[in-house]
């Protein structure tokens, strides 16, 4: 570093001395030796530490069966499964029952409505998206989305930053009123289809919030052509975020869908069979997980937390971490694919967690759309709103 110091005075000495911090910022390349040592150092903690949840999850086996009701799997040799992770069991499940073959149909009509309708896409995929909701969520639960949907552009027509955010934390607090529940709760036969409910109205509040603030923030008239309720109703209800996102903010969404690309169908096809092998690798990891170490059943279990050693703990702590960044691949990969697809751009997908070193990482580049994207473009802005208001 003595150079930085040793480097002669010029005419521009503050310039000069910015370069030298800039260089100071940005450090030095490690050694290929030290980074390649630290690569496996790194990837043997993993490993023993995962060894040994293993070995706890082997040894205490029946007992977390006889807690837990373990489940018998089907992919790896009869080996059970641990099922206390509530939301990858709920997705999987749903998965399997009927939203698979409504992401496909979306994939099928997208394409040929853009091979022959491709200046009404937009209306056929939200006539598309309106119609599997249905199917999925029954008339009742469409017609509570489409209801919130419709209050919320008439709350935009006021222009108000305030009303807007009262109206979607009004409309979300009705997801935790008991006499709305009871209702709700009585529309289905299993608790499982009212929490898909409530999942997909969760997320569908950040999409019509997100219309509302742009709608408040444009100049009328200039502008507004696009800010109609027909448009809203066709960015709500888009089938491959629709019950559990990424979020995709609505200037984004009109861009693109505006957008006249030509794309031929066998470069999508090409595309498409290499994400779903991608993401098929990432949930056969995923599904490895739960069958060898029994993770979140363990942490379910104070005895056994007390009683396994610290390499063990420390195994838990990163396989959570792990499973949690795989889950997310796969549930926000299946949208981000579709949407690649349909000429959109996805938020990037989770970065791994074992890279991050600070919680300003995993703000920022774990879960970009709300997180980061979402955050920054909704709730700062409307901050700094406020204060020139």
């Amino acid at each position: 570093m003595a150079h930085f110091f040793n480097r002669p005075a010029t005419r521009g000495g503050r310039n000069s001395q910015c370069v030298c911090l800039d260089d100071l910022s940005q450090g030095t390349m490690l050694p290929r030796w030290e980074l390649s040592f630290y690569l496996f150092a790194s990837l043997g903690f993993h490993l023993y530490s995962f060894y040994e949840v293993y070995k706890a999850s082997r040894e205490h086996e029946e007992e977390l069966d006889r807690q837990f009701a373990l489940e018998i799997g089907t992919l790896f040799g009869g080996l059970k499964k641990d099922p206390t992770d509530f939301e990858w069991s709920f997705w999987m499940e749903w998965g399997k029952r009927r939203l698979v073959q409504f992401l496909f149909g979306h994939m099928a009509v997208s394409q040929l409505a853009n091979m022959l309708a491709r200046k009404h896409r937009p209306w056929i995929l939200g006539a598309y998206g309106i119609w599997a909701s249905w199917c999925v969520l029954g008339a009742h639960g469409t017609a509570i989305i489409f209801l919130h949907t419709l209050i919320s552009f008439c709350v935009a027509q006021f222009q108000s930053l305030v009303l807007t955010w009262l109206c979607s934390l009004l409309l979300l607090s009705t997801l935790r009123l008991q006499d709305v529940e009871e209702v709700k709760r009585g529309w289905y036969q299993t608790e499982n289809e009212y929490y898909l409910l409530q999942f997909t109205l969760t997320v569908r509040c950040l999409s019509y919030t997100s219309f509302s603030l742009e709608f408040c923030w444009q100049e009328m008239p200039t502008g507004s052509s696009f800010y109609s309720f027909p448009w809203l109703v066709a960015y709500v209800f888009y089938y491959p975020v629709f019950h559990n996102g990424p979020i995709l903010s609505f200037p984004e969404f009109i861009a693109k869908m505006q957008r006249q690309e030509d794309c031929s169908l066998k470069s999508n096809l090409s595309a498409f069979a290499v994400g779903l092998g991608r993401l098929l690798c990432y949930w056969w990891l995923a599904e490895l997980m739960v069958h060898l170490m029994y993770m979140h059943a363990i942490y379910g279990s104070a005895s056994l937390l007390r009683a396994v050693s610290c390499w063990t703990l420390g195994g838990l702590a990163l396989a959570h971490v792990l499973f949690f960044y795989l889950k997310y691949l796969v549930l926000f990969g299946v949208p981000a694919l579709l949407m690649r697809l349909d000429g959109l751009t996805p938020p990037p997908l989770p970065r791994c967690v074992s890279t991050m070193f600070s919680f300003t990482g995993m703000w920022r580049y774990f879960d970009v759309s709300v997180l980061h994207l979402y955050a920054v473009r909704s709730l700062i802005l409307c901050l700094y709103s406020f204060c020139l208001w």
